[in-house]
């Protein structure tokens, strides 16, 4: 049986690309981080359309100027579906839908559809489903029916919560029930863990950042573990615990957990509340970033928001990982260590400092 990132690989459909400016400042980031989304979906970018913000048809989202350059782009060149970097609603995909002929997958969808593919465990699994049902529910009435007709396959289609269009509002939401008290129970099993490892004075120690910046392969090199990490966005999903030994009789519990991103939905954020909260009850961060990628200040900003926003510990490493890929060098603050899992020299440096803030707490 084929894992389900080597079946989304083989799928390559072709797609345009439109992207709502709201800040010129932030359009060439914007671009940049809608096609590496796209990429990781197995969608191929033939076109980037864009327009500001500020000239929104609220029946369409793009104005009637550049809906008619996208359909004469349509005319003259085969595509399989149309990805907006926007969350739309329920009439607005329909409408595009109806407008252009194509499948249409908002900003939301298509993070939860990379979800979908990444997902291996039970509880990734419920939490992408809830995540997809809870996305369905609010567009049910204004959707219903307008996908299907371009295959019902393919990105936004698929994974283990794959979408069901036919499901009625009673139906969904009896589902989205069951799968909450599903991951009520997984929260209540975690809660159990950490008091038991708070009385016997074991420190969590948890891996977030921006998606994509080297988690699971700085996981892998610190526990001598073999988990799944590829060049992807979210490629690793599941979260994963392991004994760390940092010194003699000394250790704490590493967890790697998902990756983040700008304007993360919050259909997400709630889904995955059993994952996040992982991140919330640990004793340290180690806020891994890609130092190689010429945003990475952009994205130390974004992970920086999301873990102040589910209320996790100030108490934060930032791994200044890929740093062999440095052309220049760079301002190294307080709480920051370079790193690169290709020189395995730096592991009991960082190590150390992982013992030395947990001591100094």
């Amino acid at each position: 049986m084929k894992k389900l990132h080597e079946n989304f690989v083989e799928e390559k459909e072709k797609t345009i690309v439109f992207c709502p400016i709201e800040d010129d400042r932030e359009k060439e980031y914007q671009f940049v981080e809608i096609s590496r989304l796209c990429f990781s979906a197995g969608l191929e970018v033939v076109k980037v359309f864009s327009q500001k913000i500020d000239a929104f048809n609220r029946r369409t989202i793009m104005g009637s100027g550049k809906l008619d350059e996208v359909k004469e782009f349509l005319r003259n060149n085969e595509c399989d579906c149309l990805v907006v970097d926007y969350q739309l609603t329920g009439s607005q995909l329909r409408n595009l839908s109806d407008e252009l002929g194509i499948k249409v997958l908002d900003r939301v969808l298509l993070i939860i559809d990379i979800f979908a593919l990444n997902a291996k465990s039970s509880e990734g699994k419920i939490e992408v489903r809830l995540a997809q049902d809870r996305y369905l529910l609010t567009r049910l009435s204004s959707i219903k029916g307008s996908q299907g007709r371009f295959g019902g396959k393919g990105a936004g289609m698929r994974g283990p919560g794959e979408t069901k269009l036919e499901l009625d509002r009673r139906k969904l939401e009896k589902e989205i029930l069951t799968l909450q008290n599903d991951i009520d129970k997984i929260k209540n099993s975690r809660k159990q863990n950490r008091v038991l490892r708070q009385k016997n004075g074991i420190k969590s120690v948890v891996l977030g950042g921006y998606t994509n910046a080297g988690k699971s392969s700085i996981f892998n090199l610190l526990t001598k573990e073999s988990i799944y990490a590829d060049d992807k966005l979210f490629a690793t999903l599941d979260t994963t615990s392991r004994r760390l030994f940092l010194a003699d009789g000394k250790f704490c519990l590493l967890t790697d957990t998902v990756g983040f991103i700008s304007k993360l939905p919050h259909e997400l954020v709630e889904s995955f509340s059993a994952t996040l909260e992982e991140v919330k009850e640990a004793d340290l961060v180690l806020h891994v970033v890609d130092v190689s990628d010429e945003f990475y200040k952009k994205n130390i900003e974004i992970t920086d928001k999301i873990l102040d926003d589910i209320g996790a510990t100030d108490n934060r490493i930032v791994i200044l990982n890929k740093s062999d890929l440095l052309k220049n060098p760079i301002q190294i603050e307080k709480n920051q260590i370079l790193f690169t899992t290709k020189n395995k020299d730096g592991v009991d440096r960082l190590k150390n400092f992982i013992l030395q803030v947990l001591e100094d707490k």
